[in-house]
């Protein structure tokens, strides 16, 4: 019994320490759950009490709203998404204006007011979550290796994980290269195609400099393909 239970301790721990070093480098969360959890406020206010006029209703969301927008102003972003702080910043500075608007409206007796601020916090909100959606799935999906990469790999100079991914990284972006722009984008379809051209062959690249076993120009294409997305 007691070899029993030592060798069944000794593979709990194989197996926990497979699966620490499996997560080690999976791929980070681009999700701010605060974020999404506002939805649940927006979407009975937007869908249903605005275009019903329901008066009594977007009063009673009041006290949701001033609570969901003060949890999503306080939200530190994950670092996936440092390039993003800027925007999320000043989108933030707007929404809490909206939300203090709707507030304001909610415990006045002005209807048409109300209607106002509930469109306004609406549009807000929507800006807010364009701020950190991917302009396409594909796009994500890329980033968030490329982001391994990047923060991971490169500082520690481990050229050969770099290699690793190079694969993954070049069929990911070709996958960009036949994405579909979403609606919001379409004016900027030309300029995408573009770029997702010059970004798919600076993933190549890489692949070949994986090839030389060079690490200076695996590190300079690592550095290019970043710079480019």
């Amino acid at each position: 019994m007691k070899r029993l239970s030592a060798a069944l301790v000794i593979a709990l721990a194989l197996a926990f320490g497979v699966s620490l070093l499996a997560q080690t480098h999976e791929a980070p969360s681009t999700s701010v759950p605060v974020l999404t959890a506002f939805h649940d406020v927006i979407m009975p206010m937007w869908h249903s009490a605005y275009p019903n006029k329901d008066y009594a209703a977007l009063r009673t969301i009041a006290k949701d709203v001033e609570a969901g927008v003060a949890k999503i102003a306080a939200v530190k972003l994950p670092p996936i998404l440092h390039e993003k702080e800027a925007a999320w910043a000043k989108g933030i500075v707007e929404l809490k204006a909206a939300g203090a608007a709707y507030t304001k409206a909610a415990a006045g007796t002005d209807d048409a007011a109300l209607l106002v601020a509930a469109e306004n916090l609406h549009s807000a909100y929507e800006s807010q979550v364009q701020v950190i959606r991917p302009i396409t799935p594909e796009m994500d999906a890329f980033h968030k290796t490329l982001y391994v990469v990047q923060h991971t790999y490169v500082p520690e100079k481990n050229w050969s994980e770099v290699c690793k991914a190079s694969g993954d990284l070049q069929a990911k972006a070709e996958a960009i290269t036949k994405a579909t722009l979403p609606k919001r984008a379409a004016a900027k379809a030309d300029a995408f195609k573009q770029a997702v051209a010059a970004l798919f062959a600076d993933a190549q690249a890489l692949s070949s400099a994986c090839g030389t076993k060079q690490a200076p120009a695996i590190e300079k294409a690592t550095s290019t393909l970043h710079a480019r997305y």
